[in-house]
């Protein structure tokens, strides 16, 4: 019993010791500015993580304006082969109105 009653004390005392160093911990200025800190990180990564997720939106966006840029870049052979068309027409037009025109009498 008398070593059951030291082994209650030391441990009574080791807790007592335990209990006092953590409020001198939570008392301290520096584990204070420590909390502080702790918080504020805590708020830039939301605003961080709130960007981030902006980020990939406009990373969509771009890709889609991409695909729309390189398609219009692409040419069209179809488009192409019409204005060879029009501007034969063109000439010929041009052409026949100059042989059609009348021409001035002498008298």
């Amino acid at each position: 019993m008398a070593q059951e009653n030291k082994q209650k004390d030391l441990l009574t005392r080791l807790s007592d010791v335990g209990e006092e160093a953590i409020s001198r911990v939570a008392g301290s200025q520096t584990t204070t500015r420590l909390m502080e800190s702790v918080g504020g990180m805590r708020e830039r990564l939301d605003d961080l993580q709130k960007k981030v997720r902006g980020l990939d939106e406009l990373e969509k966006r771009v890709a889609k304006l991409e695909k729309r840029v390189a398609d219009l870049s692409k040419p069209k052979r179809a488009a192409a082969s019409r204005s060879r068309s029009t501007t034969a027409r063109k000439k010929t037009t041009a052409s026949t109105r100059a042989s059609t025109r009348k021409r001035p009498s002498s008298s």
